[in-house]
């Protein structure tokens, strides 16, 4: 028996007045996604009460962990997936390279979390060159900062242990949910909270004028010109995804945070080139890397999407739908049609890690819906959306009960 959890990011949502008052799962057709919602179909808590609603939070719940004793911040997440692994003492943040709007750092607006979905040489290159100025470099040396380089929007900064801050005086708020909005409400507070502040007026100055983000808005992008550092964290340990299920795991992805947790449980994470947290990943490498996992002998594999949860932060209605329409197209159809040729028997879970609402661009803690496909016991295809879930009345409470019912 092989198993699949599908991970369709921030999928769910709210009804949306664009969309004729209904979510995008229930204003599209996904014939291979209902083909899953033919077997189990329900609810589930996958954020605790309590718990910030996130990617790190819901994942680490459905992968059987609960946050509210294990999370020590998202930054430690995407250190571990990253390669980097933190030290006693040491507090890592995540680094997101992003848009901001206007002149003067005192009165802009952020545009975008993800600098435009800036990737690749230039998200190097303005990094390189920002860690490199040296007021910028003065500034990270106070305090023991050194940022660790992704050619991604996503970057990671440690603060080193002889620097150590108290991180539950340190208070950020997280670029993605507050888009369209002034930045002087947003910056850091407590502990360090000046010094990190200084150091992202100091990355916006630096970045602002840069050649890559003139070019990039004579070329009618957004420019990536400030850093926002965010998530503090500390060193975290997981007991082994195999002690808790007796499985041998890997997880397909395209973001650290994924990479970070998995890793930290024992689970594989190979790299699929072109794989990308954007509408253009590549779909069809990552269902190839999961039955390529299966096939050498796991029995269970993760693949992720992260496309409709940037969509939706982005407020882009349509790129959410489409996100969700190529989710059901290049990943659920051919891995219901390829997946028999590994083993006859498998089975399937998907679900949104938490909804990502186009009406606030942000995340919410409120319950996803879930199906859990057998392929010897298939049962009627039936809609999956958010109604139609609650409708079963088949309630999981909690995360962690999502991966023992796919294994029952």
């Amino acid at each position: 028996m092989k198993y699949v959890l599908v991970i369709g990011d921030g999928i769910a949502d709210e009804p949306v007045d664009a969309l004729g008052g209904k979510t995008p799962l229930a204003a599209l057709d996904c014939p291979n996604i209902n083909r899953l919602a033919g077997g189990r179909l329900g609810m589930c808590q996958t954020v605790p009460h309590g718990v910030t609603a996130g990617s790190d939070t819901a994942i680490l719940s459905i992968f059987g962990y609960d946050p509210r004793t294990c999370y020590t911040g998202r930054s430690a997440l995407e250190a571990a997936g990253m390669g980097v692994m933190l030290n006693p003492g040491e507090t890592s943040l995540r680094v997101n390279l992003c848009a901001l709007e206007g002149d003067s750092f005192d009165t802009a607006k952020i545009l975008s979390h993800n600098g435009g979905s800036i990737e690749g040489e230039e998200a190097v290159e303005l990094m390189e060159d920002l860690v490199r100025d040296p007021r910028f470099a003065s500034l990270a040396a106070a305090v023991g900062f050194t940022i660790h380089i992704t050619p991604t929007f996503r970057h990671t900064g440690v603060i080193d242990a002889a620097h150590e801050p108290d991180r539950s005086r340190m208070h950020f708020t997280e670029p993605h949910n507050i888009l369209g909005s002034d930045i002087a409400g947003y910056m850091p507070t407590g502990e360090m909270g000046a010094e990190i502040t200084a150091l992202m007026r100091a990355s916006f100055e630096v970045l602002r004028d840069h050649p890559v983000n003139v070019r990039r808005k004579a070329e009618g992008k957004l420019p990536a010109n400030c850093i926002w550092p965010w998530g503090p964290g500390s060193a975290m340990s997981l007991a082994s995804f195999d002690s808790l299920y007796h499985k041998k795991g890997s997880a397909v992805s395209a973001v650290p945070l994924v990479w970070g947790i998995a890793g930290l449980c024992g689970v594989d994470t190979p790299r699929v080139e072109g794989a990308t947290a954007e509408l253009d990943t590549n779909y069809e490498g990552k269902v190839q890397a999961v039955l390529d996992a299966l096939a050498g002998g796991a029995d269970f594999c993760c693949v992720h999407v992260e496309a409709p949860d940037e969509c939706a932060h982005a407020g882009d209605i349509e790129g959410k739908c489409e996100a969700i329409r190529r989710l059901d197209s290049r990943v659920v159809g051919p891995l219901l049609d390829q997946l028999g040729a590994v083993d006859p028997d498998f089975r399937i879970l998907i679900l949104s890690d938490h909804p990502t609402l186009l009406n606030t661009r942000g995340h919410d803690g409120n319950p996803v819906p879930f199906a859990i496909y057998d392929s010897r016991e298939p049962g009627e295809p039936r809609k999956f959306d958010e109604a139609h879930a609650r409708a079963t009345g088949d309630f999981l409470a909690e995360g962690p009960m999502l991966l023992r019912a796919l294994f029952a």
